[in-house]
């Protein structure tokens, strides 16, 4: 697969330029070093994964540094934390001298840590997920968007067990002293079956045999390592009685996918999972959106207590609200347009633009009017207007 240009690394060169580091995180295997090697082929690459490297760094933290010839990549930095104090040394001894120092981690819990005690105002932090459909057009929501994945379509399935087992041994037991990486793996499969789902920790602690302060704990693992993304309710009160806990959905599709079984585009259409894994692949384009572009995240969902729910609201240009419904149909009809109808007729501070997000299919146009006020549109057609 011949390299694809990341819509982050537009905003990499403006970091590179204002800031003397350069903070990279993102999940493991999502294409940060590919782009960073890229956008700095002159920088020396150093790989913290590598154990001869991190004795040494750990051994003489000063006498590794003064080996280097900067601009240096220091890939999976999260593995020796320690460093970032020198680092920070040497940048407030020279504080004019930008884009010396680039950085990458996949667990974000214990490098911001890190970042926010010994960086703080000295480095740009960018989040890089896997590719986009705005990037490639291989995306797809059983495939999902790791390069690799896409690269070799016909050895999905091992790569991703091979991941999997990759991410407990190394991600997560880096985070965690968990014993039983069995019953993790098991717990992840369970998550993925609750896509789309408010999440509740006691249903998933049930049938693992754990606790919910353990549920709590492997799912903070999953968000900080960029496995989940937990939806927060929208916060407004438009004088209804607001559901208040998050929904859950994979930040890849393709992963959670494989965790249901499920390796067909024939075994996906059947399957009573396709419709809450469509739906979590639009919530995954639409953080790509946004974290590609240099943007806060920003997706929310909206759900009362009398049963009223829009799966997705987002903050548009201008104060508006975009609010958008994931439907797995590549047909769109009128009733699926009413809860955002609904929604508008209670939304009276906002400008609303309502979207039903659907499959895409070669005879449909790239965007109809379904009812007033809101338009269907494929999953390409979503991420240009977010």
């Amino acid at each position: 697969m011949r390299y694809v240009r990341r819509i982050l690394g537009k905003e990499l060169g403006k970091a590179a330029r204002a800031f003397p580091a350069v903070v990279l995180t993102g999940p493991r295997r999502a294409g940060k070093t590919t782009l960073l090697k890229k956008a700095f082929p002159k920088a020396e690459y150093v790989l913290l994964e590598d154990p001869d490297v991190t004795a040494r760094v750990r051994a003489d933290p000063r006498g590794f540094l003064d080996e280097l010839q900067l601009p240096v990549i220091f890939d999976e930095i999260q593995n020796t934390p320690e460093l970032l104090n020198y680092v920070r040394t040497r940048i407030d001894a020279t504080p004019r001298r930008m884009g010396r120092w680039v950085l990458t981690g996949s667990c974000d819990i214990g490098l911001m840590r890190g970042i926010t005690e010994s960086m703080a105002g000295r480095a740009a932090v960018l989040g890089l997920l896997p590719f986009s459909v705005a990037e490639s057009p291989k995306v797809t929501v059983l495939r999902g968007g790791f390069p690799e994945v896409l690269a070799r379509p016909t050895a999905a399935r091992l790569w991703f067990a091979s991941y999997v087992q990759t991410y407990l041994e190394r991600d997560v037991r880096a985070m965690s002293a968990i014993s039983d990486l069995s019953a993790f793996r098991r717990f992840m499969s369970l998550v993925a079956s609750r896509c789309g789902q408010i999440l509740n920790k006691t249903d998933i602690a049930a049938p693992l045999g754990v606790s919910v302060p353990t549920v709590t704990s492997w799912l903070s693992i999953l968000e900080a390592t960029g496995q989940i993304i937990l939806v927060p309710p929208f916060y407004e009160n438009f004088g209804k009685r607001l559901i208040k806990s998050p929904k859950v959905y994979f930040v890849d599709s393709g992963l959670a996918c494989h965790l249901l079984g499920i390796d067909s585009a024939r075994t996906l259409n059947a399957s009573p999972f396709l419709g809450p894994i469509f739906e979590g692949h639009v919530a995954a384009e639409i953080l790509k959106t946004q974290r590609h572009t240099g943007r806060r995240p920003e997706v929310y969902y909206f759900r009362d207590q009398q049963g009223l729910e829009v799966d997705f609201v987002i903050g548009g240009r201008g104060g508006t609200l975009l609010l958008v419904e994931a439907k797995a149909s590549r047909t769109v009809k009128p009733s699926d347009a009413r809860p955002i109808e609904r929604l508008r007729r209670a939304v009276k501070r906002y400008t609303c633009n309502g979207f039903v997000v659907h499959r895409p299919s070669a005879g449909a146009p790239a965007m109809q009017t379904v009812s007033r006020g809101v338009k269907a549109v494929d999953v390409p057609g979503i991420v240009t207007i977010v």
